[in-house]
């Protein structure tokens, strides 16, 4: 019985490791790399759980051969980053920080199709390796948003505005428009000396045009904001609000921010 290799890449792209372990690995596998071995399928949860704590980790396919007991695979791994990683193998990351990476990967199968030895091997990051743009409707392009929004809610515009174009236009309900990416930095970056906005993502729907985004926008005041436009908070105190947020992209960059509120403001006391 031989493995479907494409739908392993498929579980592996949904970040549920333990569901690809299960489904894919033999109870004896392991695990080889430079980094050492891993033995058995607790032992390559210990080490996916380890190593995509804070990061999603993409494969994308540039070429394979398989026959009945062996795959190889050509790979260009993209790694997004949603928390600090100051130990991360390939270097440190931050949230909003994307990197790639070459790997040869073979893949030994028994006779069930399950794998029973890995052994990989990785470039330097970003030698010669493909790129995607940053934003879209693969899924290593929807773990990059994910890495957006960690970077903004981290309040680092350095970071977020990398997936700006520089005419990027954000249209909020109770302002006029802000224009440009440096606009958008500055007007977040006063913001942020007072009020603190981080986002809860509840579903989102992409392709290579937009984004539609479902999320709940927290704003948690870090000094008294009694002139804070969603409404009046002391330190301490936050506010929930419910938005739908479109992105429109251009070559993978965002280009248009249109905020929509999709419920009331909730205020929660400190």
């Amino acid at each position: 019985m031989s493995m479907d290799y494409l739908a392993y890449i498929d579980m592996f792209l949904t970040g549920d490791d333990d569901a690809l372990v299960e489904r894919f690995f033999a109870e004896d596998c392991a695990m080889h790399s430079g980094s050492g071995v891993r033995s058995g399928k607790q032992g390559m949860r210990e080490f996916l759980a380890w190593a995509h704590d804070g990061v999603r980790e993409c494969p994308r396919i540039q070429h394979y051969v398989q026959d009945e007991n062996t795959i190889f695979a050509d790979i260009d791994m993209d790694f997004h980053a949603t928390r600090h990683r100051p130990d991360f193998p390939f270097g440190e990351m931050f949230p909003g920080d994307s990197i790639t990476v070459k790997f040869l990967a073979r893949y030994d199968l028994d006779d069930a199709g399950r794998i029973t030895r890995l052994t990989t091997a990785a470039w330097p990051p970003e030698q010669g390796v493909t790129r995607l743009a940053p934003l879209g409707g693969h899924p290593s392009q929807l773990a990059a948003y994910d890495a957006y929004a960690a970077a903004f809610s981290a309040g680092d515009p350095a970071r977020y505005t990398r997936f700006y174009t520089d005419d990027v236009v954000l249209e909020l309900s109770s302002l006029p428009p802000i224009r440009g990416a440096q606009a958008i930095a500055d007007f977040y970056s006063e913001m942020f000396k007072s009020v603190r906005e981080t986002l809860t993502i509840h579903s989102l729907d992409a392709d290579d045009e937009r984004l539609i985004v479902d999320c709940t926008s927290r704003f948690t005041a870090v000094q008294d904001a009694p002139d804070f436009v969603v409404g009046a908070l002391a330190k301490g105190d936050y506010i929930d609000v419910r938005v739908i947020v479109t992105y429109a992209l251009r070559e993978g960059r965002i280009c248009h921010i249109g905020v929509q509120r999709g419920g009331e403001p909730v205020t929660t006391r400190a």
